[in-house]
């Protein structure tokens, strides 16, 4: 019998004002100087010295590091890992989506196991656990804030290297949907199919269980009926805290059951041409799982009726189109691109991409083989 792993934070706060419930639980850990790992965004509009703030209150010092952009990179990690040892930090808080929690991760990581982040390149390369990582998330979509995913764009070699690491997991994960509110609509809509592709892929893993199937189809449900409302009126708490629940089920589902060759693809897309991960995601989801269709039917089945669809009547081959033909509705509807091309994909780049992705280690739980024509192949319908 195969053992399963579960891996999650040992503590997860959500709901509405739930970051003042953390500052408690921050405090009872005896921490004393935090690095704020933020963006720039978040630093301008006062959010991180809010953080900072409500730290004091809890007698914790806290310095800020904005340095982490979309797609964060080596050297993002690297200005903040300087920043984390000048200063004598005991502990970091990632402050924002998945960009920032990624360079946290990076940061906690090498600051106790040394070397270079490019040296944890895969699954579980690192020999001890990260300095303590408190993740207050602000988007819905990555589940970084829960993961033991840590994506770092290496610039030198064009890539997003994907580390997968039980020492990257954060302690703590924040999410306060009132930290969600007014979000621009783009962005709400590119995580939220992020947290889509999340389930999607988690449900029809190599490695799927019936934990992780659990957490994937209600995120699928709970994605379907809020994710157009939290793009459409930005204020919507309900909605927002609606869909904070479905991208942690989604996270809790991928963590464990990983994910396929929609990541594996955009990894590449995003690291080649500094793209939005989520809209790659969304673009690329329907035709991966049109390739997976031939040994997923049944899976995309459930999915479909996940999403809303009636498809009690049809065979799994039709009811899989039915869920492709969800998805591109839902994306449609949020106004996602509807062509790599239009986010200047090249053709003439796609056999570097697919052989990159190849290599990539979410590839390893997609539920059918891809060759090296055939995931260029996919590439190219989704131009």
């Amino acid at each position: 019998m195969t053992t399963t792993t579960f891996f999650i934070p040992p503590v997860n706060l959500i709901g509405d004002g739930c970051l003042n419930d953390a500052m408690q639980a921050i405090r009872g850990y005896g921490f004393r100087h935090a690095l704020i790992v933020t963006d720039a965004g978040l630093a301008r509009a006062g959010v991180a010295a809010k953080v900072a703030a409500l730290l004091q209150e809890q007698d914790i010092e806290a310095t800020i590091f904005s340095g982490a952009q979309p797609n964060p990179t080596v050297a993002n990690v690297e200005a903040g890992l300087a920043l984390l040892r000048d200063k004598g930090c005991d502990c970091v808080i990632s402050l924002g989506g998945g960009s920032p929690h990624d360079c946290a991760k990076g940061i906690a990581l090498v600051a106790t196991n040394g070397g270079h982040i490019a040296d944890y390149e895969g699954v579980d390369k690192s020999a001890k656990p990260q300095l303590p990582l408190i993740a207050i998330n602000t988007t819905a979509g990555t589940a970084s804030e829960m993961t033991r995913f840590c994506i770092i764009t290496d610039q030198a070699r064009h890539i997003k290297m994907a580390i997968v690491d039980r020492n990257v997991t954060p302690i703590l994960s924040v999410n306060d949907a009132s930290l969600m509110l007014a979000k621009p609509a783009a962005l709400t809509a590119a995580t939220g199919m992020d947290a889509l592709t999340h389930a999607i892929e988690a449900y029809v893993s190599t490695a799927a269980t019936p934990i992780t199937d659990a957490c994937a189809l209600q995120a699928v449900r709970l994605i379907a009926a809020n994710l157009r409302t939290a793009v459409r009126n930005g204020q919507d708490l309900h909605a927002r805290e609606q869909m904070a629940y479905a991208q942690f089920l989604a996270g809790m589902a991928f963590n464990n059951a990983s994910l396929g060759y929609v990541h594996a693809m955009a990894h590449q897309l995003g690291g080649f041409y500094d793209l939005p991960h989520g809209v790659c995601n969304a673009l690329l989801l329907p035709h991966v799982e049109a390739f997976n269709a031939s040994v997923a039917a049944g899976r995309l089945a459930d999915v479909a009726a996940a999403m809303g669809e009636d498809v009690a009547a049809l065979d799994a081959a039709a009811a899989a189109e039915c869920c492709l033909a969800a998805i591109r509705r839902l994306a449609a509807d949020i106004d996602i691109p509807a062509s790599l091309s239009q986010l200047g994909v090249q053709e003439a780049d796609i056999p570097l991409l697919a052989a990159n992705a190849l290599k990539d280690a979410c590839g390893l739980t997609n539920p059918r083989p891809a060759s090296q024509a055939e995931i260029e192949a996919i590439f190219r319908q989704a131009l």
